[in-house]
């Protein structure tokens, strides 16, 4: 049904004139005549009777006008709800204890009254696809290519690094230290059975291993969390590595230990992906946020990160407006 015949009947029964509606819609007497009388034939039955004084709905008319005002009221709702600045901005977050989700959320407590949609994806490929689609406005993944290789107008800022801890049971050789180095990890056995091949993830802790020469094991089936705590929590020899910034909850009496790595501090970079036509205004706002919060100068013997990272600041990766430079 073409609405806007529907909106031309409406504004004719409501003004009781056909020149009165066309003035109020900005056009032609004979368009409006026009536009009614195919929207008669398309219902087949007839909606407007003239009168002398100009005129009013039929009795058919009488029944279908709260209907057609309805379908009107409905068209602007689902307008309403896409408009930039009017629908939620949708955000995938990985994973809803892991360091993104912390960051939205200190987006939020900074924007209160900005409404998100939280989503957790799989990987960065998927990511990707739903940026490009527009099934979400933006992503917190690790980039592993090159400006040069993002896909046509996608976008992306490095905004966030994640120090990595080593995580251990209780009888675990390292658990007493304080803090330790990579290269005190050789010769240790890691298990990382959430590891999947192909994910920006496994890239990331691929080079980890190889820059230090770790034993990285993505053995077995990979049962979750808690499973993965459990076995840690229960081994002498089997230790993992985590996010500063995953949340944890486990029995105090597993006595398992988060303990730091230092000389340099491994750091998972994690990235917002959006794409560059996106209107929504809670988008800039987010890119500002972040922006504002990622720290202007590093030192780079302190930290390390893979060699497909590459480090900008944030004067060279977002502009005075927030806008990030990218490939289009």
């Amino acid at each position: 049904m073409d609405l806007n015949a529907v909106r031309t009947y409406v504004a004719v029964a409501d003004a009781g004139q056909f020149q009165k509606a066309a003035t109020d819609l900005a056009i032609s007497q004979q368009a409006v005549s026009k536009r009614v009388a195919t929207l008669e034939k398309e219902l087949g039955v007839r909606l407007l009777t003239r009168t002398a004084s100009g005129a009013r709905p039929t009795i058919d008319g009488q029944a279908f006008l709260p209907h057609a005002r309805a379908l009107l009221q409905a068209e602007e709702r689902a307008a309403a709800s896409v408009r930039p600045g009017h629908r939620a901005l949708r955000v995938d977050v990985i994973g809803r204890r892991l360091a993104p989700a912390d960051l939205l959320r200190g987006f939020h407590r900074a924007h209160p009254g900005t409404e998100l949609d939280v989503v957790t994806l799989f990987d960065a490929d998927a990511a990707f696809a739903a940026v490009r689609s527009g099934t979400i406005d933006a992503s917190f993944r690790a980039v592993t290519v090159t400006e040069r290789e993002l896909p046509d107008g996608i976008a992306t800022a490095r905004v966030h690094d994640e120090p990595v801890q080593l995580l251990t049971g209780p009888g675990h050789a390292l658990a007493h230290a304080r803090a330790v180095s990579p290269a005190e990890l050789v010769g240790h056995r890691i298990w990382m059975p959430g590891l999947v091949a192909g994910t920006e993830w496994a890239a990331y802790y691929d080079a980890l291993a190889v820059a230090f020469g770790l034993t990285i094991e993505a053995t077995g089936p990979d049962f979750g969390t808690e499973p993965l705590l459990d076995t840690i929590a229960d081994s002498a020899v089997l230790a993992t590595l985590v996010g500063e910034q995953t949340r944890f909850a486990w029995p105090a009496d597993q006595g398992l230990r988060r303990i730091p790595l230092v000389d340099p501090t491994p750091v998972y970079p994690h990235s917002l992906i959006w794409h560059s036509d996106n209107p929504h205004p809670a988008l800039a706002a987010l890119r500002g946020h972040l922006a504002s919060a990622f720290p202007a100068e590093r030192t780079n013997s302190a930290s390390w990160s893979p060699s497909w990272v590459h480090m900008r600041t944030p004067a060279q990766r977002f502009g005075a407006d927030g806008e990030s430079f990218h490939r289009t």
